[in-house]
């Protein structure tokens, strides 16, 4: 038995932007950004679009949200905004998650409460009548946040990421616009696309799989494979645009029910140590996690060879490699300083909440 459940109502297409007022229906909402958002001139669009449901502008979302700043933005916005019942996320992953982080009151106003449940699981229970739902703007394509209950939550002080999952997280709505990916920097891109491949190829190798996930993670892939290279020619080009941000819509719907797995496990602590972007840590990794996945289950193997058309396990590794080399990343765990504990960080992520979730969790790698 199986099944597949995603609330979020997502709006997608060239234009749809233009529906964020009808979707808010009269309600003000907290417009919640990153630094350059102004520079780009999408602050500017969203106040004229908005006009007077608008009711301020947080700006100050960094990447990979941490701690030592989210306590600072969550006094900060419930002081000011406490009776604004939405906010809107225009940005990354980043973005999205920190909003969530946002979206419920505390009894006294501070972050803590919540930064203990997150730390070890101390019970937190919100106002519901006071939380703020999220309609999420995603200006990359590749998180999957604006469709997912999770946010990530980095502790770097303590050397510690937390996932913040509650009824509450998931967005109300999505609006998938490509115009808003249009300026993204090249760099940017191929990390965001890399980070939606992972998330499709890590829906597959999952023991929460259904025929639902399965099917947009395949169409999410193949996609990617033949779309990310191309825009990373023409980043301009919205026609190419339009089809990474469906790809990754797809990804994101996919893992929605499935969750990541091993490569996502690997990244985690890379990112801590080195501060490589997310996009690369979880998906250089993913040729080695193929070769671990195949052989586990056939409808896997089946579903990874047609992702990669190959006849054969190793013509799909060696295809996954070249495409990842070609776009210069490196697939050699060396390169990331995993030499010579390659072995040992397979069987601690093996271990991980993400790891457990592989179709292979509890074998030793080889």
């Amino acid at each position: 038995m199986w099944n597949y459940h995603n609330p979020v109502a997502v709006h997608a297409g060239v234009g749809s932007l233009a529906r964020l007022p009808g979707l808010l229906a009269g309600r003000r909402a907290l417009l919640l950004t990153f630094p350059d958002a102004a520079a780009l001139g999408l602050e500017q669009a969203m106040s004229a679009l908005l006009g007077t449901q608008l009711a301020g502008i947080e700006n100050a979302v960094l990447p990979n949200p941490d701690v030592a700043w989210l306590e600072d933005m969550y006094q900060r916005l419930w002081q000011q905004h406490a009776d604004v019942p939405c906010i809107v996320a225009l940005g990354g992953g980043s973005v999205i998650d920190c909003a969530k982080a946002m979206l419920a009151p505390t009894p006294t106003g501070r972050f803590a409460p919540l930064l203990g449940h997150l730390r070890d699981g101390t019970a937190f229970a919100p106002e519901f009548s006071r939380l703020k739902s999220l309609i999420a703007l995603p200006t990359t394509a590749g998180t999957g946040s604006e469709v997912t209950p999770w946010a990530t939550i980095w502790d770097t002080a303590a050397g510690r990421k937390y996932s913040l999952h509650q009824p509450w997280t998931w967005p109300e709505a999505a609006i998938i616009d490509a115009t808003l990916m249009r300026d993204l920097p090249v760099a940017a891109t191929l990390a965001s696309g890399l980070d939606a491949l992972s998330h499709a190829f890590e829906s597959i190798w999952n023991i929460n799989r259904n025929p639902v996930s399965s099917t947009l993670a395949v169409a999410a892939a193949r996609r990617i494979l033949a779309t990310l290279p191309q825009l990373l020619r023409a980043p301009y080009d919205i026609a190419l645009r339009e089809q990474m941000a469906l790809a990754a819509l797809q990804a994101g719907l996919a893992f929605s029910n499935t969750r990541t797995a091993l490569a996502h496990s690997l990244s985690y602590d890379i990112t801590l140590q080195t501060g490589l972007a997310h996009g690369i840590a979880c998906s250089f990794s993913l040729p080695h996690v193929l070769r671990l996945a195949l052989g586990r289950d056939a409808g896997v193997d089946a579903l990874l060879l047609q992702i990669l058309d190959a006849t054969d396990g190793e013509q799909a590794a060696a295809r996954l490699t070249a495409f990842l080399e070609a776009l210069g990343v490196p697939t050699d765990p060396a390169h990331y300083g995993l030499a010579g504990r390659w072995e040992a960080s397979l069987q601690l992520a093996l271990q991980g909440p993400r790891g457990r979730n592989f179709i292979a969790a509890g074998v030793t790698p080889h």
